[in-house]
This record gives C-alpha cells, structure tokens and sequence, in this order.
C-alpha cells in the first residue's frame, strides 16, 4: 500500500502555502488513492508499461468468472517469461490494483476502474479524435447521472476552439493536402459534434443550471457553429487550388498528382532527382554600338530634352461624356426565382428552389429567400418586388443531404405560402 507519511507538497509550494489554500490542487491531493492507480500503471519503462496494461486488461476481460487461480494465470501468460509474470502480479497486488484473497485474483475497485477507463480511450477509430470522442462519451455520461460539471465543460470547449485553429491553419497554409488531411479529420469527428449538440441541447433544458454551466454551454454552441462552417471553407479553398492546378500536356497528371508522388518518396530519393538538372545561367553581355552612345549623349546633353523630362503638370483638362449608360446590375437569377416562387402551390423545399449552376447562385438564392416576408422592404424594383411575395421561408436546426451543384448539405427548410396552412418544424 501507498503509504501518505511520504508524500510532502512543501518544496514546490512558496513558505507558508499548503495544499489546501489551492483549491485545484487540493481536489487533487483528496483524489490521491485515484491517481497512486495510475502511477502504478505507468511508472516504469515503456515495455513494462505495455506488458502491465495488458495483463490488467486480460484479466478483466473474463466477467463470467471474475476470480483467477494463480496456475490459471500462468497457463494463459504462459507466452511471457514466468518471473516478469510474477514480478508484474506482485506489484499490481502491492498497490491494490489487484486483490489476492482466499488463494485467488480477482480486481479491485480502483483496477477495474482504470482499465474500463483505457477501453474508452482506446476504442475509437483512426480518423477520428479520440480526444473529442471521449469527453463527448464523458459528457454524454454524467449527463445521463446528472453530474455535469463545469471543468468537463470547459474541456470540451477548450478541444472544439483547438479544432477550429487547426482547420483555419490549415485553409491559411494553401496547401492542398493539409486542406484534405484537415477535411477527413472534420468529417471523422462529424458524429461525435452531433451527439455533443444533442446533449447541449438537453443540458439546457433543464430547469435547474449553474450559470457557470450555461455559459460554457452557449460558448460550446457557437464553437460547434463555427465547426458546422468549416466544411464550406474548406471546399472554397479546394476549388481555388482546383483553379490554379496545373495539367502536364496531354498527359491526364496534373501538379497535384507529381506533388503526392513526390511526398512517398523520401528526402534522399528526392535529391537525387535533382542531379544534373541545375546548372549556372548563361550570362548575356549587351555592347550598345554609336548610335545607341549618340542618342543617349543628345538626351544627356540638351536642355531641352531634360525640361521635358522634368515636366510634371498634368495635363489638359477634358469635358465628361454625356449620355453614358451606366452599367446595370445582372438580375436573371432574381428575376428566374420570383418565376420558381409563383409556381409554388402551397410549399417547396428550400434545397430544390436554390439548386442551379453552383455553390455561388445557390448561396446568393438562399440569401434572397431569407427576405421574404421583410416588411421594411418598401423600395421599388425588383427586390422590394420578391422580398412582398407572399411566401416565408422557415429553416430547421438541422442539416440535410444535398450532394450537387458543389453543396455536400445545407440547413433543411421549405418555402410556404402564406393563406397555406403551416406546418410546425419538427422538434
């Protein structure tokens, strides 16, 4: 057992501070018994580290019969050496990770403990972030028990603002491939900010809430917001770089492709694809003959040409052209949506009225549809003309799958008419 006479914070603490007067670090000191389990399983060398997990984790993978016989023990290890058996059996049972009682093993409390919390950790997949993951499942927990806490909060808050930074660096860099490493993590993690929403959105609607709580919940809406948006960002900057890929003749391989042949190579291969390929520039030498040396002697030499040279005033002025045209606005795709809304019976889905030539028209339509119903729009032409139609859009806090015209998805919704009757938006 962990003995406490040993343990003595006063060297990292200044002369007449004890643990207690921190509050952080007293939660911790009172936790100790929690965190001895942990040290237990880590201290050592990284090979020890791994052969202990493994046995705790072994061991506790037989729940119909929780005890084990010292001999049964032996035969199912019987691939690792019997005295580091032995030697990781003692000191798990030394610091009660696990219990010798009547002539068998079996777990502590404190043991099974922390390997039910490394399963956690290490059942999520390789794209996704098991960080988000296992705060969301946390979450997701003490929600079910009514054990939220603010610090578990602020991690998940702290992990969402540290993804966004990440995608932005990435869109900053330019770079293609870190753009798509970046949109395959986003989209990894895609279920895990879904079920941190739905479990938000529960926690705040409960009646009885810290404000403490709710701020960090409200802080951790519009991080999940922001994340929601980058998925457009990120299809932006792909389709500026798609703009500025180049294609190798008429071979079909474009810059990007001998960018990620050249990324398997490594360092020294990709060196020695540069033998003989640079070399010094020619030097091109000018030798100006007399008429050159004439012309630039008379400019040198008359006065003349120097005055003109110097003249700076500007020059005559000139009459403005009358009767101009000014340049008017293209509003085909304004006009040709007030045609979609007249046909619309009763309703229309939001998607299917701005689908049509690309993810530019299709957001400008979106916006247009966002002024139905604006009262304030009193001004003649045709915009006053869309925004007084009598149709409203309503929107849902939900997406839905698009997958054309360069849109992935977009917020469900319908466009209703107004003497049709409404139907309410599903909760």
């Amino acid at each position: 057992m962990h003995e406490p006479s040993d343990f003595d914070l006063a060297d990292f603490l200044t002369p007449g501070v004890t643990p207690d007067d921190v509050p952080a670090l007293w939660a911790l000191v009172r936790s100790r018994d929690l965190i001895a389990t942990f040290i237990t399983l880590f201290r050592g060398g990284e090979e020890e580290v791994f052969i202990r997990l493994h046995v705790l984790r072994e061991i506790s993978a037989r729940a119909d019969h929780p005890r084990w016989e010292p001999d049964e023990l032996r035969r199912h290890f019987s691939y690792i050496d019997p005295i580091k058996l032995e030697t990781v059996l003692s000191r798990l049972r030394s610091h009660d990770l696990l219990v010798y009682d009547e002539g068998s093993y079996q777990f502590s409390d404190a043991g099974r403990n922390a390997v039910a919390a490394m399963a956690v950790l290490l059942r999520f997949g390789e794209h996704e972030d098991s960080e988000l993951g296992f705060l969301t499942t946390q979450l997701a927990g003490m929600q079910a028990t009514g054990t939220v806490t603010a610090e578990v909060l602020q991690h998940l808050l702290a992990k969402l603002n540290a993804l966004t930074a990440s995608f932005e660096d990435a869109i900053a860099s330019g770079s293609e491939f870190r753009i798509i490493a970046a949109r395959s993590r986003l989209s990894g993690n895609v279920r895990w900010l879904d079920k941190g929403t739905r479990i938000l959105r529960g926690l705040l609607g409960e009646e009885e809430i810290s404000p403490e709580t709710s701020r960090i919940a409200h802080a951790i809406g519009l991080a999940q917001s922001r994340l929601a948006r980058v998925d457009a960002a990120f299809q932006r900057a792909l389709n500026k770089i798609e703009a500025q890929r180049v294609t190798l003749g008429a071979s079909g391989v474009s810059s990007s492709d001998a960018v990620a042949w050249l990324r398997t190579l490594d360092l020294r291969t990709v060196a020695s694809l540069a033998d003989g390929a640079l070399g010094a520039g020619s030097q091109m030498q000018f030798v100006a003959g007399g008429h050159e040396l004439l012309d630039r002697a008379e400019s040198a030499l008359s006065e003349e040409v120097r005055q003109m040279e110097a003249d700076a005033s500007l020059p005559p002025g000139e009459d403005a052209p009358e009767n101009e045209v000014a340049p008017s606005e293209d509003l085909g795709l304004l006009v040709r949506l007030s045609e979609r809304l007249a046909g619309i019976p009763d309703e229309a889905p939001a998607s299917r009225l701005v689908l049509g030539g690309g993810f530019g028209p299709a957001s400008y339509r979106l916006s247009l549809l966002s002024l139905l119903g604006n009262e304030e729009a009193g001004a003649a032409g045709p915009v006053a003309d869309l925004t007084q139609m009598p149709y409203d859009l309503q929107l849902e806090d939900y997406l839905v799958e698009v997958m054309e015209d360069e849109i992935s998805h977009m917020s469900a919704g319908k466009v209703l008419r107004r003497d049709s009757t409404i139907v309410e938006p599903k909760p």
